[in-house]
């Protein structure tokens, strides 16, 4: 049998202590609407993707400690310097400067969970 060989990373879930203030935090920050799921044990945020699907959501949970956990790296839309503006307009923490690979550039910063992310925009 032969196997498709699909995206590696399945799906994401970012917890957060406050959904309703994460929720916030998100959709300023990478400028598009979550969609609230009420389908499972409890409420979650879901996180659309480019294609329309979803590809992870918040939930309420306790967040890793500072330092510990993964880095969720998210696509921003727009340029990378006005998206560090809006991590720090919604009560986020720029970490690192813009970082430059062959695909595109990001940076690093925490939402106001403490989680570990990476905004990343394409290489045009």
């Amino acid at each position: 049998m032969t196997e498709t060989n699909r995206d590696r990373l399945v799906w994401v879930e970012i917890p957060a202590t406050n959904l309703n203030r994460a929720k916030g935090f998100y959709e300023a920050v990478l400028q598009t609407a979550l969609v609230e799921n009420n389908d499972g044990p409890q409420t979650m945020q879901m996180i659309p993707c480019a294609d329309g699907e979803m590809c992870g959501h918040l939930y309420e949970g306790k967040p890793a400690t500072a330092g510990d956990g993964v880095t969720v790296h998210l696509s921003a839309a727009g340029e990378l310097a006005d998206a560090m503006e809006r991590v720090k307009a919604s009560g986020g923490e720029v970490i690192s400067e813009v970082i430059s690979i062959p695909s595109g550039a990001f940076f690093y910063a925490k939402d106001i969970e403490g989680n570990s992310l990476g905004i990343f925009k394409y290489s045009d």
